[in-house]
């Protein structure tokens, strides 16, 4: 699973509609909003393709402004980055 966080900016007048539209694309959704048309939105996805489809779907609504990648998270890179620190960590133990 992948998880990113983006920070959406809209209006004011345009807030909830654009917190409905976010909502209804499948896994995002809106965790926090302000009253100037900021948002707090997560988004999953099983690969990075599927987050990007979905960001892409959100710069896509109308009355979305802007949308700023906040944090990414991927499971395989994390798994990937664990097995070459117990290789490494091996491999030194066996110097």
């Amino acid at each position: 699973m992948n998880v990113s966080g983006i920070v959406v900016k809209t209006s004011k007048k345009h807030l909830q509609q654009v917190i409905d539209n976010i909502t209804s694309v499948d896994g995002c959704e809106v965790h926090f909003n302000d009253s100037e048309g900021k948002l707090v939105v997560t988004i999953e996805g099983e690969s990075i393709n599927d987050q990007m489809e979905r960001l892409k779907r959100i710069q896509g609504i109308p009355f979305v402004y802007s949308v700023d990648l906040s944090f990414s998270y991927c499971e395989d890179e994390l798994r990937r980055s664990l097995g070459e620190i117990a290789a490494h960590k091996h491999s030194c133990f066996l110097d």
